[in-house]
């Protein structure tokens, strides 16, 4: 494992991040709690210890998974955690509320969910154009000067939204959704990175598109995060990343690797991205992920990649 620092907030991260919006149990497939907590232990072996999670991922499902897996092992005070507030999983449905009062009640139940008594990163999951920025920031800064999160950041942010932020908190960390097939982000990102912020990325697989497991365009599920929040998995995208994946499986078995490693690394070589989240339901699926770390992309291969997206799906992004 390659570890890195968060920014500027001198937190020692690993380069991967284990994300948790599936494994929460929402708008994915359906495994069982002991299958998913068998990946996130593999990730705890591997040497991952950062993980990313929410309340809004099914209900706190995810966040109470992460608990129990940290709990048991001991290796809370050796891990990040990073948390979200703002949104919330109720009767189905994504439900935003930025407001202070919301965010305070929040920030007890997450801590509960996650048997710890202080939590290391707090993004704002989502802007909230319905509430004032100095409320929701206000509530933030109340909330890390209470001890109860070390640093704070934003989520799926514009650099114009995070600048506001900053009037009213200092914000350290930057999550922002970006992929070979997404680039629509990179300006919030590179802005997060030239002010010494931490930045994460998240999607980067998008949602599996990436990995090659999907090659015929299917019917999701209302509520499946592939038929609704991934939209290229749907046409028009749905050509445009096939098109990108040819090119990437000839450049994949060039590099005598896989797709997933691929994706990986190439996002990790970004240098406004801190570090790179993956998401895995599976204890096989982590290992097969952190094979990214064993592999070196020469400059040369990193431009044939960029010269691919361009041509296949950077316009669309």
């Amino acid at each position: 494992m390659e570890y890195t620092t968060l920014g500027s907030t001198g937190l020692k991260v690993s380069k991967l991040c284990f994300g948790t919006w599936g494994i929460g149990g929402a708008g994915w497939d359906d495994n069982s709690e002991e299958v998913r907590l068998a990946a996130i232990r593999e990730a705890l072996e591997s040497g991952i210890n950062f993980f990313d999670t929410a309340p809004a991922y099914n209900g706190g499902a995810a966040e109470k998974l992460i608990g129990k897996a940290l709990k048991e092992s001991g290796k809370r005070k050796d891990c990040v955690i990073v948390t979200k507030c703002g949104s919330d999983f109720v009767d189905g449905q994504y439900v935003h509320d930025g407001s202070g009062r919301h965010i305070r009640a929040q920030i007890d139940r997450s801590l509960q969910n996650l048997q710890t008594d202080y939590i290391d990163v707090y993004l704002l999951h989502w802007p909230d154009e319905e509430v004032p920025v100095e409320d929701t920031f206000g509530a933030l800064k109340e909330i890390r000067d209470a001890g109860k999160v070390r640093f704070i950041g934003v989520c799926n942010h514009s650099p114009e939204e995070l600048a506001a932020a900053e009037k009213i908190c200092p914000v350290d960390v930057v999550q922002e959704h970006f992929s070979m097939l997404v680039q629509d982000r990179i300006p919030t990102l590179s802005y997060a990175a030239e002010k010494g912020m931490g930045t994460m990325a998240y999607g980067v697989l998008g949602g599996g598109m990436l990995t090659g497991r999907y090659r015929t365009l299917e019917t999701y599920d209302e509520m499946d995060s592939r038929g609704s929040f991934y939209t290229f998995f749907q046409e028009p995208g749905f050509s445009k990343a096939m098109k990108l994946l040819t090119r990437l499986d000839r450049i994949a078995a060039e590099c005598g690797t896989s797709l997933p490693e691929l994706t990986l690394r190439w996002t990790m070589e970004k240098d406004f991205v801190t570090t790179v989240l993956f998401g895995a339901q599976k204890a096989e699926r982590v290992r097969a992920n952190v094979k990214a770390m064993s592999l070196r992309l020469s400059p040369e291969k990193l431009a044939a990649i960029d010269r691919a997206i361009a041509q296949e799906f950077a316009a669309e992004a």
